[in-house]
């Protein structure tokens, strides 16, 4: 097995989006004066911690788990975990991350 292999996402993009939804993920979609939508933003709020998604494109993807206690979860100070990348595989990722820290 290739390292490439061991590193492929588990699904597709659609497929993760499904599956954030289906774990209470809520989203938005900020949009610019025009009505262009910028991103897709999405927010989950448990246990202790705040885990965000935003998807600038499918390539450009950003996702973080923050403590709860965070006061701009947009822009947080500190985070327990965070990644940038490709969206497939950032979303596995956050996916596979364990419910409480």
């Amino acid at each position: 097995m290739s390292s490439a292999e061991a590193v492929a996402p588990v699904f597709d993009i659609e497929t993760g989006l499904q599956e954030l939804v289906a774990r209470g993920y809520q989203f938005v979609h900020p949009a610019d004066e025009r009505g262009e939508v910028l991103a897709v933003v999405g927010v989950r709020v448990h246990d202790d911690v705040v885990d965000v998604v935003r998807l600038n494109a499918e390539d450009d993807v950003v996702a973080t788990r923050m403590p709860g206690t965070e006061d701009n979860i947009f822009e947080p100070e500190r985070w327990l975990w965070r990644r940038r990348g490709e969206g497939a595989q950032v979303l596995s990722e956050i996916l596979s991350l364990p419910d409480a820290c």
